[in-house]
């Protein structure tokens, strides 16, 4: 991927390629990529997989402490 991104793969998903790109000190979905039969992906989910994401990356205190962060740790 180019500078600042990463592609993720979810069970939940299987069919589709998630784009995160960095910013500041975490990541975020940027996009994804469907390989066949495109579903909807809910908040819930995306906010799910980005969690897991930064976590596995070692950035979930950055993606904590980010101004749209409402107590997300208590929902996950």
């Amino acid at each position: 991927m180019r500078r600042n991104q990463v592609k993720g793969l979810f069970d939940c998903f299987p069919d589709a390629i998630i784009i995160f790109k960095r910013i500041r000190n975490f990541y975020f979905i940027h996009s994804a990529e469907w390989r066949e039969n495109p579903q909807l992906i809910g908040k819930e989910q995306l906010e799910e997989m980005e969690y897991l994401l930064n976590q596995e990356m070692g950035f979930l205190h950055g993606y904590l402490q980010r101004k749209s962060a409402d107590n997300l740790e208590s929902k996950i």
